[in-house]
């Protein structure tokens, strides 16, 4: 199975997100899987199989309980993949950065405009600080 099969299930998905957190009980990831997609206890069982064969998770056994952990290889392997396509995000994403600094340097300039300050930063010393 390809990765991107695998994780072109949100189960899947979501199961994973839970592994990143550190290992897992079956128990605990089928509780929560439950609970959030209303699928059976089996029908989780088998995503959990899924990811295990194909490399997503590891599992071992600990007394009855069998705990799954996420194997980072074949995310890895997306991650290589993906490395191509990263331009077409990173851009914006800078552009993005650039425009939430712009806005927070205005909201800050925003008292100092209206306490008849300088916009440089400067703001009336109190006594406290002349005292220092």
């Amino acid at each position: 199975m390809q990765a991107f099969d695998v994780l072109g299930d949100p189960v899947r998905r979501r199961i994973l997100e839970l592994l990143a957190d550190g290992e897992q009980a079956a128990g605990a990831v089928s509780r929560v899987i439950r609970t959030e997609f209303g699928i059976s206890q089996p029908a989780v069982s088998q995503h959990l199989r899924v990811l295990r064969q194909s490399g997503f998770a590891t599992v071992r056994p600990d007394g009855t309980r069998r705990l799954y952990a996420v194997d980072s290889a074949p995310l890895r392997e997306v991650d290589i993949w993906l490395e191509r396509f990263r331009r077409f995000w990173t851009q914006r994403l800078d552009a993005l950065g650039t425009e939430l600094a712009r806005g927070r340097r205005e909201r800050r300039e925003l008292p100092d405009k209206a306490a008849g300050t300088s916009s440089a930063g400067s703001r009336p010393s109190t006594k406290s600080e002349e005292e220092t």
